[in-house]
């Protein structure tokens, strides 16, 4: 279960800027509760957001301009 809780916080945290600053937020949190389960959860997840990887990532999209996504109509889905 911690592996799973450990994996989901990370991939979160990578998703986006509001994210990455939640994740890291709940991380800390995470790691207070001082449990040895609690510390590895939140010690990993925390060492993988803060590398320099995932933040230069996350500010290369921040900048980024965004696509619109396809619209779906009517005509397009085909009835």
């Amino acid at each position: 279960m911690k592996k799973a809780v450990n994996w989901a916080l990370r991939q979160i945290g990578k998703r986006n800027v509001l994210l990455h600053a939640a994740a890291l937020a709940l991380a800390e949190a995470i790691h207070r509760q001082g449990t040895p389960s609690a510390r590895w959860i939140a010690s990993d997840a925390l060492r993988e957001l803060r590398s320099p990887a995932v933040r230069q990532r996350l500010a290369r999209r921040a900048r980024a301009p965004r696509k619109p996504h396809a619209r779906l109509t009517a005509s397009s889905v085909g009835r």
